[in-house]
């Protein structure tokens, strides 16, 4: 696997941005970064169980896309979806407490790390079984062409859930009825503990070529360039042109879950992403260098996403469990 190379921080590539926005990246990444190593932590003293999917190190993805994103927009995920919930403005709190199994969480505490969902917030969920977010996702769009709402579904998955058959299938669908969609391949590398290019033949961002899906490969530890490509994308599919697919290449730190040591790959290979690629320092520099965010800018957003999180984790421990009756609600429509 070829490994990262330093990235050029003060690109004159880079899109233009203002200094609202360039706190925005800079908060959000840093709240996801912050949230997700808190959430390790309660892992570890046994107060989160069953699996978690931690996103360090890909927060540019989601925080890049959701800035490009409407109001009516709809987001759907994998159960790597901590981030995402975040990004999608949804309580800190809440996270947390579904984590923790507690009754102040998203889904009551009966969901999990991998299945949480708010309405309000147009986020329909984390979904735990491989690629089976992407059909949703399509009928999500759907509704969005049958409503006529001028809404597109984001819909990421990972790299090894663009092997399943689901997407094609999604994708067969979408071209068809070109429907509002766009496909987000998080390419972080490794499908669990499997090297990608061991997993995957060909480059992913042409799998919708057989269906005349137009792809774009890009660099997903750069929050700018992740803005600029959504940017393209979505107003490539509001024109009515049909689906679309981003390839985000990123770089998860930790491993696939919590009880993944990744003995599959080297500590240099690691430390080579984090210490030449990670999307928060090189924004962070780029932001100084360029004047967009002072240093004692700074230092009052990393104080006020500290606070965050030390809420959030609070609430979470403080929040009562469950109700043995909650077994029985919230499982038909009536």
């Amino acid at each position: 696997m070829a490994l990262a190379q330093k990235a050029d921080v003060t690109s004159a590539n880079a899109p233009t941005i203002d200094q609202k926005l360039a706190r925005k990246f800079f908060h959000d990444m840093l709240h996801i970064r912050r949230f997700e190593e808190k959430a390790g932590q309660l892992y570890g003293m046994g107060l989160i169980g069953g699996f978690c999917h931690l996103y360090i190190g890909q927060e540019a993805v989601v925080v890049g896309l959701q800035a490009a994103m409407r109001a009516q927009d709809t987001v759907v995920t994998s159960y790597r979806d901590h981030g995402h919930m975040l990004a999608a403005d949804m309580d800190g709190g809440g996270v947390m407490a579904e984590l923790t199994g507690r009754i102040g969480g998203y889904s009551k505490g009966k969901g999990g790390s991998m299945h949480m969902f708010s309405r309000e917030k147009n986020f329909y969920g984390g979904h735990g079984i491989v690629g089976a977010q992407v059909p949703i996702g399509t009928g999500l769009a759907f509704a969005h062409k049958f409503k006529n709402d001028g809404g597109v579904c984001l819909t990421y998955m990972g790299d090894g859930a663009a092997n399943q058959g689901q997407f094609f299938e999604s994708m067969n669908m979408a071209a068809l009825w070109k429907l509002p969609v766009l496909y987000i391949i998080e390419n972080n590398r490794y499908g669990m503990g499997t090297s990608q290019e061991r997993h995957a033949a060909g480059e992913l961002y042409k799998r919708g070529e057989p269906f005349g899906i137009p792809g774009r490969q890009v660099d997903g530890m750069d929050v700018m360039k992740v803005f600029e490509a959504g940017q393209e994308a979505l107003g490539h599919i509001r024109s009515g042109k049909g689906p679309m697919v981003l390839e985000m290449m990123t770089y998860r730190y930790r491993g696939h879950s919590m009880s993944d040591p990744a003995k599959y790959r080297t500590k240099e290979e690691v430390d080579k992403f984090r210490d030449g690629q990670d999307p928060i320092e090189n924004f962070r520099s780029y932001a100084v260098t360029n004047g967009l965010i002072a240093e004692d800018e700074m230092k009052a957003i990393e104080k006020d996403v500290r606070e965050k999180v030390t809420i959030a984790a609070e609430f979470a421990q403080q929040s009562p469990e469950p109700d043995a009756a909650e077994l029985w609600t919230d499982v038909l429509k009536d």
